[in-house]
């Protein structure tokens, strides 16, 4: 058993470590530069170097000696664009001045790539610096300005780049080591450190810590309460199958499953909290202010829920044990809350570990609409506020919990039905 668990332990991080490289693909390259988000309108150069330095988002993609800079304004004539901020043009000569936008601490070693066409690269002096491979000048200093001197007719592209720390500095392993990072100094080993919010400037962690108990005080009730009453209801239908509870339980069942979460929520504040004034309706300081969404989230679940379980209970009810069970003189209890239950909990273990994850989903719309600041709240607030940076990090949260309860799951399906457990042939 431990030899199953330590494998499927081990195919669990191979999917977080997809996960995260999906993750860092969509958040780095689709999304594009964070730094424009937090800056806002017309940053300097040195700001917008110095928040993208800050964010990791001047470092190659996965490795390269490297990164992106703005110590010169970088030029791309070829696109029909001819007026760039410290760059100055001279026709028909072909000559091109880049000025430096600012000097970093202890001067900056630069790389120069020039693309289009043959060039020449001099300094403030006039003095003619040698490539170091065609179209590339590597200098050991960032001179107050650049001249280059393209052929007549020619139009081109100038970049700039300055060194990363090492090959690997790049924006991946970053990403990496914001969800486990180790460190020389106690205790050795950090999790989850996805640095600070693009616009508050809090820590992450710290707002993810403080948004879980409110999420956990909402998801567990609501989860343990689903599967309840799912449950119980499924059995009574099943007991009383093709009479008239069993056809009362499945119309409400049905109505549960067609009505919105939106609109239950919507009338659920109207009627329980404006009209009755049983319950309040926006904050979070005492538990009364949890009941009206767990008993939204509830209801919203049961439905979906004894139907499926409904139909996995009638499957079994038709099985020699349980009519063996019967003449055995066993109680009605014990016949279905026992030994049919026991029998059916590969399926309810299937459904009870597809909806937990969604939990966290629904929780979006309840924190959201009943104030809860959880993390639900956290991402909408991320979301209007286009804060990269908490919007990552909830995603990967969201993915781990995913990974885990998989994993759990099976452990689970081992452990409830002994067909399931690795035999010495390989996993069955």
């Amino acid at each position: 058993m431990l030899s199953y668990i330590l494998r499927r332990s081990g195919y669990s991080i191979l999917i977080i470590f997809g996960v995260l490289i999906v993750t860092f693909l969509l958040f780095r390259v689709a999304a594009g530069d964070p730094a424009a988000a937090v800056l806002g309108k017309n940053p300097s150069p040195e700001e917008v170097e110095l928040m993208r330095e800050k964010l990791g988002s001047d470092k190659p993609l996965f490795w390269g000696r490297w990164k992106t800079s703005l110590i010169y304004q970088d030029a791309d004539f070829r696109t029909g664009r001819t007026v760039f901020p410290h760059v100055e043009r001279s026709e028909p000569s072909g000559r091109i001045l880049f000025h430096r936008n600012f000097l970093p601490a202890g001067g900056a070693r630069v790389r120069i790539e020039i693309e289009g066409a043959a060039a020449e690269l001099y300094s403030p002096s006039g003095e003619k610096l040698p490539e170091t491979e065609p179209g590339v000048w590597i200098l050991d200093e960032a001179p107050d300005r650049l001249e280059v001197n393209v052929p007549s007719g020619k139009d081109v592209a100038v970049k700039f780049f300055r060194p990363t720390k090492h090959l690997f500095d790049s924006q991946a392993l970053a990403s990496l080591t914001e969800v486990v990072h180790f460190q020389s100094a106690f205790p050795y080993v950090s999790f989850f450190d996805f640095g600070e919010t693009l616009l508050t400037r809090e820590s992450i962690r710290g707002r993810l810590w403080r948004g879980m108990w409110p999420s956990l005080f909402l998801m567990i009730p609501i989860f343990f309460g689903e599967l309840l009453c799912g449950i119980v209801l499924a059995m009574l239908s099943c007991v009383w199958h093709g009479r008239w509870p069993d056809r009362v339980i499945m119309i409400f069942s049905v109505a549960g499953m067609s009505i919105s979460y939106l609109a239950l929520i919507i009338f659920g504040q109207w009627f329980f909290g404006y009209w009755l004034n049983l319950f309040p309706v926006w904050g979070w300081g005492s538990p009364r202010f949890l009941i009206l969404p767990v008993i939204i989230g509830i209801v919203s679940g049961t439905g979906g829920g004894a139907r499926f379980y409904r139909t996995v209970f009638l499957n079994e009810a038709g099985r020699e044990y349980l009519r063996t069970a019967k003449a055995k003189g066993l109680s009605p209890f014990k016949v279905y809350f026992v030994h049919m239950l026991k029998n059916s909990l590969v399926p309810i273990i299937t459904r009870a570990s597809t909806i937990l994850p969604f939990l966290f989903t629904g929780s979006l719309l309840l924190e959201s609409f009943f104030g809860i600041p959880g993390l639900g709240y956290e991402g909408i607030n991320a979301l209007n506020d286009s804060d990269l940076q908490m919007l990552k990090a909830l995603v990967i949260l969201g993915a781990l919990l995913f990974v885990v309860i998989n994993l759990l799951t099976d452990v689970a399906y081992a452990w409830v039905d002994p067909r399931m457990r690795p035999r010495s042939g390989g996993d069955k």
